[in-house]
């Protein structure tokens, strides 16, 4: 008998899966937004490029200029300073002025600010407007400003004043929106609960927690600006900027250098002190909320073991009603506190805000501003006014456009030096980065003391030493620009995420793969945001510095007010603010895009 062995069966090949076509990617698919970041970036640093060789900004430029440097040399020392009383009083008004400065700026960035934020305005026509003015504040220079209010109220302090503070108004409106815009909802929503109006919210639940903020960048905007009332000293203002100008008109090299010396230990010395309170108010501000989430996730293991009941204090036994005593009232154990106890942090802050009120007090008597000097002077601001417009070329639109082009290249090659320095010197000063930290502290005192130079005085250092032109104006806002774009540098390479530079070290990597790979790419988008903010602040500082030969369309504007031409300089006003409104609207788009 034959038996038929039957053939197992075969399984049914699985059917394969379609995966998708990303599957393998091991990065996102780039977006056209993404794309079109790059080739503007690039194409802007292509452009950077050019005005750096355009201008013929070399290595045989600076030897050529040694002999110039050495001759500056020794004209310049021994320095010559004045008596110790008047060297006083100039550092007095000055400060007065910078201070009472400061002060208008923060008044009237308060109630911008509010109608600027998202959060807070009351209508988005308002926040259209606010932010209007101060795109407009930031756009006008400060000179420009001085001239118009010398027309009106003639030489004195209050001329630098309002030239200052309300040109201030264009950054810290910004700073003081942004901080608004970013609050925390849930106090004021508390505080509307209540039945509480409009101004009653700002008060109690917008402005304790933006406080912080609103001191910091004061203090910031008081350091900017005692640099700026150098530049203002060249058109009249009065203080140290002012008797500098005098020294350099008349060749006193000795007598204006040793002001300049000054100038910087006074930005240096405010930088240190305005550093350290900023400091010292942010870390309280965020060291309490880190503090209190400590606390309440340390006791949270504990009170789920307890009854909720339990966590409500007992009375004492004298304290407890007797129910055969109706007339007894139920008394609390510990009666509330209303007002926080004077802890040191409070008696640190109350010393702050008595100092800083006697301090401002101090200045607005300094600075001898008087009421009637105003009021009694608006009524020529119309017809002052009046002088600058309609806006006229005087004939000489086309040197005009080449000055602006001109302006515009030294803006460029100058943020293209201070991105190329300021990295190196950033990193080493961001302490996750440095070897350490006494290195970090060194480029930190490197970033303040650049930061204490105001350009002008660098401008006519190279000036002397290059001779007039375009290139003395690149190499002082490029200097310059070490001291702003480094600490920012440094300070994004501190906020990165260090859990991603953790992983990337223990994979056995070393302090610069470390700083390529992790750090370096975090902190890229933040990077690139600076040098567009800087490029932005090139540009008008590029105006100024034409004041002293350094190149560009200052040098029009300055001779367009000294001979009274003052349709020139509003076409010369309404040039550079298109040039500034174009950079800052391509920044919006870029920090949009590149995150």
């Amino acid at each position: 008998m034959t038996v038929s062995t039957a053939a197992a069966p075969t399984p049914p090949s699985p059917t394969p899966t379609k995966r998708p076509a990303d599957a393998r990617r091991t990065v996102p698919r780039p977006r056209a937004g993404g794309l079109a970041a790059l080739l503007v970036i690039a194409a802007l640093t292509a452009f950077a490029c050019w005005a750096f060789a355009d201008l013929r900004i070399n290595a045989a430029t600076l030897v050529d200029s040694a002999s110039n440097a050495a001759d500056f040399a020794g004209r310049m020392f021994p320095l010559d300073f004045p008596p110790a009383a008047e060297l006083l009083r100039l550092c007095g008004q000055t400060m007065a002025v910078v201070m009472c400065a400061t002060l208008l700026s923060v008044l009237l960035s308060v109630p911008v600010a509010v109608l600027a934020a998202g959060n807070t305005t009351p209508h988005p026509s308002a926040r259209f407007a606010a932010r209007g003015v101060i795109v407009l504040a930031r756009a006008v220079p400060d000179v420009v400003l001085a001239i118009v209010f010398f027309r009106v109220f003639g030489l004195g302090a209050l001329t630098g004043v309002l030239a200052m503070g309300l040109h201030s108004v264009g950054m810290v409106g910004k700073m003081y929106a942004d901080a608004i815009e970013q609050i925390d909802e849930g106090p004021r929503t508390a505080v509307r609960a209540t039945g509480a109006g409009r101004l009653q919210q700002l008060v109690s639940g917008v402005l304790p927690q933006v406080l912080p903020s609103l001191v910091a960048n004061a203090l910031h905007r008081l350091d900017i600006n005692l640099r700026i009332s150098v530049v203002l000293g060249f058109v009249g203002v009065n203080g140290l900027g002012f008797e500098i100008a005098g020294a350099l008109n008349a060749l006193d090299y000795r007598r204006g250098m040793a002001l300049a010396l000054v100038v910087l230990v006074l930005c240096v010395l405010v930088e240190l002190v305005s550093g350290a309170i900023r400091r010292v108010l942010l870390r309280n501000a965020g060291t309490g909320g880190r503090r209190t989430r400590a606390k309440g996730a340390a006791s949270q293991s504990s009170a789920t073991r307890r009854p909720v009941l339990a966590a409500v204090p007992r009375a004492a036994a004298s304290d407890r009603p007797d129910p055969h005593n109706p007339a007894q009232s139920v008394r609390p154990a510990v009666a509330p506190r209303i007002s926080p106890p004077w802890n040191a942090r409070r008696v640190r802050r109350t010393v702050y805000s008595a100092v800083t009120v006697l301090a401002l007090v101090a200045s607005v008597w300094g600075a001898g501003l008087a009421p009637e000097q105003f009021f009694g002077a608006l009524g020529n601001l119309g017809g002052t006014l009046g002088l600058f417009w309609p806006p006229q070329t005087g004939g000489i639109l086309p040197d005009l456009l080449t000055d602006l082009f001109d302006t515009i290249k030294i803006a460029f090659a100058a943020t293209l030096i201070g991105a190329v320095l300021a990295l190196p010197i950033g990193a080493l000063a961001a302490r996750n980065v440095a070897p350490s930290p006494a290195t970090a502290a060194v480029f930190r005192v490197v970033v303040v003391l650049v930061r204490g130079v105001p350009e002008l005085v660098l401008a006519i250092v190279f000036v002397v030493i290059t001779g007039l032109g375009a290139v003395a104006g690149a190499l002082a806002l490029g200097v310059g620009a070490v001291g702003l774009l480094g600490k920012l540098v440094a300070d994004s390479l501190e906020e990165v995420d260090p859990g991603v530079e953790a992983a990337v070290r223990a994979t056995g990597a070393g302090r610069l793969q470390v700083f390529c790979s992790a750090t370096l790419p975090q902190a890229a988008p933040a990077f690139v945001g600076h040098v567009l903010y800087q490029l932005d602040v090139n540009i008008r500082s590029a105006t100024l510095l034409g004041i002293v030969g350094a190149g560009g369309i200052g040098f029009d504007l300055l001779n367009a007010s000294r001979v009274l031409d003052f349709g020139v300089v509003t076409t010369v006003l309404l040039m550079v603010f298109a040039t500034v409104l174009a950079v800052e609207l391509l920044a919006v788009w870029l920090r949009l895009v590149v995150r």
